[in-house]
């Protein structure tokens, strides 16, 4: 009579597992903590800040209660259910590719959890009013009028150090000695 037996992971495999687990862990808490911290600064915006009004913290910013129907940088009014789900893809693709990608950056999960929380606070945002509370307003930059909120600021707060870390940190796959690889 033949039995099958599970193969036993390795110390190393079951090392890196753990490993993996903590990372998303770590990934999820700031997931987590940015959605929320979003959520709760666009609730007091709506209920302490007029829509269409200003408050004028001083000369550089402002809080302007407005709400973007449409994408990044108002693009396509009228159409942010696009950008919902084009972002949902996005967040479920970024989650697989931290649970199955096989090298991955501790860096990666903390860069990953401020914009997977940013773009799940905006998406929570689609969900419940039908659009985005934007209300950070920075005034005196020549070209700029735009207005963005809590959850596009952890998106850039995690964009810019990835972006930065990753070509510090990744190594070349070209043979210096004649451009191949």
């Amino acid at each position: 009579m033949l039995f099958y037996a599970p193969a036993i992971p390795s110390l190393h495999e079951r090392s890196g597992l753990i490993v993996k687990t903590r990372n998303m862990a770590l990934f999820g808490t700031i997931v987590i903590t940015v959605l929320v911290i979003s959520q709760l600064i666009g609730i007091w915006v709506n209920n302490a800040i007029p829509l269409n009004t200003t408050i004028e913290l001083n000369t550089l910013i402002h809080f302007t209660h407005i709400r973007n129907y449409g994408g990044v940088f108002g693009l396509l009014q009228g159409m942010g259910w696009i950008f919902g789900l084009i972002g949902f893809g996005l967040l479920i693709a970024v989650v697989a590719y931290l649970w199955f990608g096989k090298e991955i950056n501790r860096y990666e999960y903390i860069c990953f959890g401020f914009i997977v929380g940013g773009g799940g606070s905006n998406i929570l945002d689609r969900l419940v009013y039908g659009n985005v509370i934007d209300f950070i307003d920075i005034q005196h930059i020549p070209y700029w009028s735009y207005i963005f909120n809590t959850a596009d600021l952890m998106i850039h707060v995690g964009i810019w150090p990835m972006l930065i870390l990753s070509f510090l940190t990744s190594t070349s796959t070209t043979d210096p000695e004649n451009g191949s690889e």
